[in-house]
């Protein structure tokens, strides 16, 4: 086969909702690829409830919840099938990352493929990480070889989700890894004043810097680390939100530092590097403030895409690493993660 037609799913750290994409590769000397419709379904509140608190629940919880929201996977990708009358080969599906400790060994996305598949009807790829932790590497980032492959005229590609993760080449490698927190803590400070997100970083654009708090976090220990090395949840919560939710300072002040750290982190990384082409996706890059702050402090020529790149491109990205795994190709780089070798990761459930 050189053609495929995927339905890829993501759901991020910053619990926005699920994204679903329609994806259609081609394959012919080089990959090409169009996405043929697209949706994000918003959680519902039990379902953020459910996700932020399983890192805390015991072993029956967290594996109850993972078949349950596999099946919830199911019908919703179900639906999205019926909606559009598709018809695709397969299901690729990322999960929802509840605990990734690659330092000792383990890595878990829920939402179990069977599940899925079972209320489907149709094959699943899924469980990317698994082997690439198994084989010592950080199993994050994932994303770079999709950058490689269908993102390579651009030399840089950062996405600023709920984490900010970056991927370029460097001496014939792809080299990659997360940054800094995003849309997780501004979106954690947002909700503190009543909101899901500051829309186009409208609160932090009316705000100052606070230099203390600016100087903390731009003391975190995670960033003088070289690469290979990612960021997850568990140490966000644990490092960063502490320092972000301490003080009585105005919320506009707290979104306004932040904006400043993460530019601040990001230009550390671009800017000792050749000057070229930055594509930027993810649902930082709608945030005109943070946007625009950054392009203050990196050289390079920052390229935002369409709606439909911005928004879907992790999920385009995971059908075509199901591609990749459908047809027992690489498609985990160790120059990337750390680990061992090259890997063709994820397991598949036939029907």
């Amino acid at each position: 086969m050189n053609t495929y037609k995927v339905i890829g799913l993501m759901s991020g750290t910053s619990l926005d909702g699920v994204d679903i994409a329609y994806c259609e590769f081609k394959f012919d000397r080089e990959w090409d690829f169009k996405i043929g419709c697209a949706e994000t379904i918003d959680y519902q509140q039990k379902w953020i409830d459910r996700l932020t608190s399983l890192i805390n629940s015991d072993a029956e919880k967290i594996s109850y919840t993972h078949f349950e929201y596999g099946k919830y996977l199911g019908e919703i990708t179900g639906n999205f099938i019926r909606k559009n009358r598709l018809s695709p080969d397969f299901i690729s599906s990322h999960g929802h990352t509840i605990f990734h400790q690659p330092e000792k060994g383990f890595t878990l996305q829920i939402g179990d493929g069977n599940s899925i598949s079972a209320v489907t009807g149709f094959p699943v790829v899924f469980d990317f990480r698994s082997l690439d932790v198994a084989l010592g590497g950080q199993g994050a980032p994932l994303v770079p070889i999709g950058d490689r492959l269908l993102f390579g005229q651009f030399d840089y590609c950062l996405n600023l989700g709920g984490i900010a993760n970056i991927s370029f080449e460097q001496a014939g490698k792809r080299l990659a890894f997360d940054i800094c927190p995003v849309n997780i803590a501004l979106n954690f400070l947002a909700s503190l004043a009543g909101r899901r997100y500051d829309n186009n970083g409208s609160i932090a654009s009316k705000g100052f810097i606070i230099p203390p708090l600016l100087k903390k976090l731009n003391q975190l220990n995670y960033y003088p680390k070289n690469p290979p090395k990612s960021l997850s949840r568990e140490w966000i919560e644990s490092n960063f939100f502490p320092l972000i939710n301490k003080g009585s300072d105005p919320i506009e002040n707290k979104l306004r530092t932040v904006i400043e750290h993460i530019t601040i982190q990001i230009a550390a990384v671009l800017n000792p590097l050749p000057q070229g082409k930055l594509l930027i996706t993810g649902g930082g890059a709608k945030n005109k403030f943070l946007v625009e702050v950054l392009r203050t402090k990196v050289g390079c020529n920052v390229v935002v895409p369409e709606v439909e790149i911005i928004d879907f491109k992790e999920a385009l990205i995971f059908a075509f690493l199901g591609v990749l795994r459908w047809r027992r190709e690489i498609n985990t780089l160790s120059s990337v993660t750390g680990a061992k070798r090259d890997s063709c990761g994820g397991s598949i459930v036939y029907v």
